[in-house]
C-alpha cells in the first residue's frame, strides 16, 4: 500500500492513457460502475461502513491503472494536429531538469523557458522552439539565437505525444504505470533512452 497521494492512471476502454486522477476520483468511478477493467497492482484498499443487513464492511480496491467506459477523449488527442499544452513543469520534465546549454541539472526554481529562436525574432512559443535553460545561460543568451550567442544546444526540442505528456505530468509514477505508458510512446521517442537509466 502507498500513501494517499499516489496518482491513478486513467485510460479509456481501448487502453489509451487519458489522465492522472486521485484516489477520490477513482473510488467515485468504481461506485458509478464506470470501470471497464483494471491493470497494475492494487495501490489502495479503502474500507467504508458496515452494512446493517449483511453486517459486511464495504471495501474497494483501487488499482494503479483503471480503464473507464464512456466517450473516448483519446481519439481527439491522437489526431495528428493535437499538441499538448505547453507549461514549464512539463517542459522541465521533458528536458530532465537539465539546462540544454550548460548541461547541468537544476532545481525547477532555478530553471526557465528559453526560446531557441527568440520571440523578438518571430520565434513561436511552441514545444519545438523551447528548451529548459538555467537562468544564467538564459540571461547570457538573451534575445539571440544559440549560434549568435556562441552557445551549443545539447538536444533537439520536440513536441510530446499525449502519452508522453501524461508521463511528464505524473508524480511518483509506479513501475507498472511507467511500463504501461512507455508502451504508448513512439519508438523514436527521446524519452526511451532517458528512462532506461
Amino acid at each position: 500500500m502507498v500513501e494517499l497521494r499516489q496518482q491513478i492512471l486513467r485510460t479509456d476502454i481501448a487502453g489509451m492513457p487519458l489522465e492522472w486522477i486521485d484516489y477520490r476520483d477513482a473510488v467515485r468511478l468504481y461506485f458509478l460502475d464506470q470501470i471497464a477493467y483494471t491493470c497494475g497492482s492494487v495501490v489502495y484498499r479503502l474500507r467504508g461502513g458496515i452494512n446493517a443487513r449483511t453486517h459486511h464492511r464495504s471495501m474497494v480496491e483501487v488499482n494503479s491503472i483503471i480503464a473507464t467506459h464512456g466517450d473516448s477523449h483519446a481519439l481527439f488527442k491522437m489526431r495528428a494536429k493535437y499538441t499538448p499544452p505547453l507549461n514549464n513543469p512539463a517542459l522541465f520534465q521533458r528536458d530532465n531538469r537539465l539546462c540544454l546549454y550548460c548541461g547541468r541539472h537544476f532545481h525547477p526554481r532555478e530553471l526557465s523557458r528559453d526560446h531557441v529562436r527568440p520571440l523578438s525574432q518571430g520565434g513561436p512559443d511552441h514545444w519545438n522552439n523551447v528548451v529548459t535553460a538555467c537562468t544564467r545561460c538564459n540571461n547570457y543568451k538573451a534575445g539571440r539565437t544559440p549560434e549568435a550567442a556562441g552557445m551549443e544546444l545539447l538536444a533537439i526540442p520536440f513536441t510530446p505525444t499525449h502519452a508522453e505528456y501524461i508521463y511528464l505530468q505524473g508524480r511518483h509514477i509506479l513501475a507498472d504505470q511507467m511500463e504501461f505508458l512507455r508502451a504508448h510512446f513512439p519508438r523514436t521517442s527521446p524519452l526511451h533512452a532517458r528512462l532506461k537509466h
